[in-house]
């Protein structure tokens, strides 16, 4: 048998980002969510203030993120919430996973909006007990901040060496990055770590953030005797597997 020398490779333990553009919903969305962002905007208000206090001067909203409360199961979402819930199920299960005996939910959603002054970011992090999360951006541009992911192999970041160009992507990478504009839709599984960088608050910078949960059925209550709802799976519209 003749001896084959040529070293073959096998690529194992990927992480998946998902990325579309959806553009139909960003009127609607940015609509719904102006009234959020206002009364996110005023809370921060004692921050700010609190801030100066301590250190004088005042340089306004710098640095903040204005952070909105919970949109599940606010009017209006709905047709958001189904869809990102479906596709959910749709990207687990194309991933392998077994969810005949499990339900999806959107278990966070909010909207947040960097400061107007400049200065907003997020700091690397990930999202615990979740399964799949993501951003649907509002208003963005190249002059604003955008998402970072990271490698979430702590043993590769333990052991890391330079690389020879960090523009290439190649094996070699510890972070991406995505530019967006209204209606950039990502979704990535919930371990991986990400950041936003610091945004210098040339234009708005506004998305929504969420996250999904695969919860098993025999964990979903039912409330005074009433009857389980449908709990089969039903694809988002306008996707095949």
């Amino acid at each position: 048998m003749k001896k084959n020398d040529t070293l073959q490779t096998s690529w194992y333990f990927a992480s998946p980002v998902y990325w579309m553009q959806k553009e139909e919903w960003v009127k609607d969305l940015i609509k719904l969510t102006d009234s959020y962002i206002q009364i996110a905007k005023k809370n921060t208000v004692p921050h700010i203030e609190t801030r100066n206090k301590k250190w004088g001067g005042d340089k306004k909203d710098h640095g903040f993120v204005h952070h909105s409360t919970s949109l599940i199961n606010r009017p209006g979402f709905k047709t958001f919430e189904d869809w990102i819930r479906a596709t959910t199920w749709n990207l687990l299960d194309d991933q392998g996973y077994d969810l005949r005996n499990y339900k999806i939910f959107v278990t966070e959603s909010w909207v947040q909006e960097f400061a107007e002054i400049g200065g907003g970011h997020h700091t690397l992090h990930t999202h615990f007990n979740g399964h799949m999360s993501g951003f649907y951006f509002l208003k963005a541009s190249e002059k604003t901040s955008l998402p970072v992911f990271g490698d979430p192999r702590p043993g590769k970041i333990m052991n890391e060496l330079p690389q020879k160009n960090n523009q290439d992507l190649t094996p070699a990478n510890s972070e991406v990055f995505y530019t967006t504009r209204p209606g950039t839709l990502i979704m990535f599984n919930s371990y991986l770590p990400h950041l936003f960088r610091i945004d210098d608050g040339y234009e708005p910078f506004r998305f929504i953030h969420f996250n999904c949960q695969a919860i098993p059925i025999n964990d979903v209550l039912t409330h005074h005797g009433e009857k389980r709802i449908d709990l089969s799976p039903k694809r988002a519209p306008n996707e095949s597997k």
